[in-house]
């Protein structure tokens, strides 16, 4: 007789291999095709919510990994959301304004100048939804849900509508003005950045030591003196009007055979061998304050003069204590010219050009050709002291790439100033996850000058200002409300189809335009102002309260997204936008080198989710310590597709001993009539839900993996379902005892299919296609608590003194398997020497401790044996034969050998 078909082997048609690529789009499509995100909100209805507010993604190219790990997460702490009980709606976004776009659809052959503003921004609007249209896709291939079917644009009319009215409200409150000051210019863009805008690369720059010679001493030093100054960036010095010392610091007169120059007493002995003096002698010194008012000759225009003045900034750090000022070309030299009444001389143009002004020796050069010019110029004069290079970290604007200036022009400006204390307030109030968001995003708004919020553009939302004749901006909430009612009517476009004056009310008058003849402004918001006012433009807009539970992005995003978003939700609502704050770093590749097209390193999202599946991302993603850089890489890869292979294949061993699912809730045993060693696994199980519970509220993500990966391969693969398919196999198919296990086996797969939900999407609902754990979908059921009504103090107690006796027998049997005393586990005879309490418990538990320790023969003994940890243990080989059915040693003589339970189960 053939004993193998008498036995209940595992069966189920839960495939082995996942071929997630295969299936994951049929799930997806059937995800959008039941309206699944709506299902979602309609289930929980009554429920708390849980808004996490989706930073919108530049609409520009396909989505790469960085992209895919934001949207995993997002989706990972929704899905858990709603598994926890609560609402959550999720509208994704897009921004959609700016240079990136403009430029490609410049690339693409459409000259604004040639077809027009307003035509050129519609090209812009159908490229940018065609992005839209393309990362979405990618998105949802990625199994994220939302209302992707609703997604809030920056360029929709009604998004546009609310900025308008947001820039208003600063505006009326005094928050808006509009100066000339040293801002970011990037001469690639021919714009003004933001400082979210610009980027730090190492360069390397010529630095340069020059003489100014005095022209008014003012009775303290002669004309034959002469102040030293220091720069890195020559160009500057056409532009320089001034000279700054510490009001404090001792400057030394040095007589040198280069003339008698001034500097900081103490950097003299540094710095005059650097000039080559072959002698030099202090002669005098001098406290800075009484250099006041004093003038130099400007050594390139002797016609110009440059001004000491006094300021604090001054450092003995580099350079020679005399700072070279430059009014147009620097925040601190703005500021100190303002004070002593300089004018703000800037001979740069927009193209980063030397201007007519400088000469026309100089004129028409870029401002890095300039700095050898200058350099050139100088020396011959004479008044180039000394001249090296070196390499420093300089700004760059962060989209071209290219190295940017500082350029006084007249730019729009939303005051940090006059709210600064509110925001650092705020900061303080919020959560943030990591702990260190909120040191990073004080400092940034203590320090944050106010934000320049113009950008000379053709794509992007106007800046609804009109000017009367006299050059007055109408700061008028009736123009405001008239001009937001045409944005939310046509669309920003309006601005660049009409005249000024048709942008108006009806009728409109202004004292400062007596002939009513008005201007329109003609740059656009820096697409911070855009995003930053998202809050806004789509969730108050859509009727959720303000602030949200949630912003999570990119660490890079503390001087972008979320920063511009403090400001304007401060701004306009005395309070910030969100409740808590999480960040994410970047993705490297396995050697730790940031992703990019140019490093040639990069991996898209799609060819891992065509090759592996996107529950192998999202295993990734949820896996990494994704707080800090994370890496990708084929190794990672392989590593991930292995672990998750463990989790399928457990998965499928526990579905496959449920008689191909037609063990279903109804066939469960009530837990109270479960023995000790079933009901421990429930305890485990229900440990497993309240610490990954605990765990998703708190995005520990890579926790939760770990716990679920633990349990299923240690608890449950090495131990409970190793000894229990004696019990699967062998037993009646009614049997007690088997109904036991599979009781505990169905509630394991609900359970952990659940837990597993948000992170492997696409696998739970494959599973729940065979369980039914809900008829629709897996996603929309909650994480399973267990009632457990037994002492489950007192039974953990107890299990770990058993496994303290497993532990001991399983390193005895490794040694006889060693020494050649037993082969399989079967094989073995286990005599084992425990104390009385011990074998209390045992006997009270372990109903059968031969089948639970995998053994054929067990036995207590009161003889002394080896000791191990906690008991003694002997092992032999079994008496008798194996049975052929079971594989069990015994010593039974029915038929064909079979051992008395594998008789009685086949007779019965």
């Amino acid at each position: 007789m053939d004993y193998k078909e008498t036995l209940h082997m595992p069966k189920t048609a839960f495939e082995m291999r996942g071929k997630l690529p295969t299936k994951e789009p049929g799930f997806q499509k059937r995800w959008q095709d039941q309206k699944l995100y709506e299902k979602m909100l309609e289930r929980r209805k009554d429920a708390k919510s849980f808004v996490l507010h989706d930073g919108p993604p530049y609409a520009n190219g396909d989505i790469h990994l960085g992209h895919a790990l934001n949207k995993i997460l997002k989706d990972v702490i929704n899905k858990s959301h709603f598994m926890l009980g609560e609402k959550v709606p999720y509208i994704p976004g897009w921004d959609t304004h700016g240079l990136p776009i403009e430029t490609a659809v410049t690339k693409l052959g459409y000259d604004r100048k040639k077809i027009g503003i307003a035509e050129f921004r519609k090209i812009c609007y159908d490229f940018a939804m065609k992005q839209v249209e393309n990362q979405k896709k990618g998105f949802l291939s990625l199994g994220s849900i939302g209302d992707y079917d609703h997604p809030y644009i920056t360029l929709q009319k009604e998004f546009e509508k609310h900025q308008i009215e947001i820039f208003a409200d600063m505006a009326l409150k005094g928050l808006i003005y509009k100066g000339l000051k040293p801002v970011y210019w990037s001469p690639s863009s021919e714009s003004a950045l933001a400082e979210a805008e610009v980027e730090y690369k190492d360069i390397k720059s010529p630095t340069i030591y020059v003489k100014f010679q005095v022209k008014d001493g003012k009775g303290l030093l002669d004309t034959d003196t002469y102040f030293v100054i220091w720069t890195t960036t020559p160009w500057t010095i056409p532009g320089n009007l001034g000279i700054c010392v510490h009001p404090d610091m001792i400057y030394a007169l040095v007589e040198t055979d280069k003339g008698k120059l001034i500097m900081l007493e103490e950097l003299v002995e540094q710095l005059c061998p650097k000039f080559e003096c072959k002698s030099f002698k202090i002669v005098q010194t001098f406290k800075g304050s009484e250099f006041e008012y004093i003038t130099c000759t400007h050594p390139l225009y002797p016609e110009r003069e440059s001004l000491l003045m006094l300021a604090d900034y001054v450092t003995a750090d580099a350079g020679t204590g005399c700072v070279h000022t430059a009014p147009a070309f620097g925040e601190d030299d703005f500021n100190t010219g303002m004070r002593y009444k300089l004018p703000v001389y800037c001979n740069v143009d927009e193209q980063g050009r030397m201007m007519e002004s400088c000469g026309e020796w100089l004129a028409g050069q870029y401002v890095e050709d300039a700095n050898k010019t200058v350099t050139m110029k100088l020396d011959e004069l004479g008044d180039l002291l000394n001249l090296t290079f070196i390499t420093h970290s300089y700004p760059h604007d962060w989209r071209t790439k290219k190295p940017i200036i500082f350029r006084a022009t007249t730019q729009w400006f939303a005051s940090i100033d006059k709210i600064r204390d509110e925001l650092l307030e705020q900061i303080h109030s919020i959560s943030w996850v990591p702990a260190w968001g909120e040191g990073r995003m004080h400092n940034m708004i203590a320090d944050r000058g106010d934000w320049c919020i113009s950008r000379q553009r053709a794509w992007g939302v106007p800046i609804p200002i009109l000017y009367g004749e006299d050059g007055t901006p109408l700061m008028d909430p009736v123009i405001f409300e008239h001009v937001a009612k045409l944005v939310g009517e046509y669309g920003s476009n309006v601005w660049f189809e009409r005249e000024a004056k048709d942008l108006l009310p009806e009728g409109y008058k202004n004292e400062h335009s007596p002939n009513g003849i008005f201007k329109k402004e003609t740059d656009t918001m820096d697409v911070w102002f855009d995003s930053g006012s998202s809050h806004t433009g789509c969730m108050v807009e859509r009727g959720y309260d303000y602030p949200v539970d949630l912003y999570f992005e990119g660490s890079d995003q503390y001087r972008g997204w979320f920063n511009s978003s403090l400001i304007i939700g401060t701004a306009v609502y005395g309070k910030a936008p969100y409740r808590q704050v999480l960040s994410h770093g970047f993705v490297m590749d396995e050697k730790g080198v940031k992703m990019s097209k140019s490093q040639w390193n990069a991996v898209a999202p799609s060819e891992i989710t065509k090759k592996y599946g996107a529950d192998i991302l999202r295993l990734w993603a949820c896996s990494v310590d994704y707080q800090a850089d994370c890496s990708m890489g084929q190794n990672i890869l392989k590593q991930i597709s292995e672990n998750y292979r463990k989790v399928r294949n457990t998965f499928r061993f526990l579905m496959a001993n449920l008689d191909d699912q037609m063990f279903t809730k109804e066939n469960c045993l009530p837990f109270d009539e479960l023995d000790a060693l079933n009901q421990y696994i429930l305890v485990r199980l229900n440990d497993v839900v309240q610490s990954c519970e605990k765990a998703y509220v708190e995005y520990r993500f890579a926790d939760i993996v770990q716990t679920l990966s633990n349990l299923m391969t240690n608890e449950l693969s090495a131990y409970y379902l190793d000894y229990t398919k004696d019990i699967l196999y062998i037993e009646n198919i009614e049997d007690n005892q088997r109904r036991q296990v599979q009781t505990v086996l169905y509630i394991a797969v609900e359970v952990l299919t659940k837990l597993w939900a948000p992170i492997l999407c696409h696998t739970c609902e494959e599973i729940n296609d065979f369980m039914h754990f809900d008829e629709e979908s897996i996603h929309l059921t909650s994480f399973q608590s267990l009632e457990l009504n037994f002492d489950t103090e007192a039974l953990r107690e107890k299990m770990d003194t058993l496994f303290k006796v497993r532990k001991d027998v399983l390193k005895a049997m490794e040694e006889s398997r060693a020494q050649g005393v037993i082969g399989k586990s079967l094989e073995a005879k286990v005599c084992v020497h425990v104390d009385d309490q011990t074998k209390a418990i045992m006997e009270e538990i372990v109903k059968k401790p031969q089948q639970w320790l995998i053994v054929s023969q067990f036995a207590f003994t009161a003889d002394q044996l080896p000791m191990y940890e906690f008991c003694g243990v002997k092992v032999e080989h079994a008496d008798g034969h194996a049975c052929p059915r079971c594989w069990n040693y015994t010593t039974s003589e029915n038929e064909d050998g079979l051992c008395d339970r594998c008789a009685h189960i086949l007779h019965k």
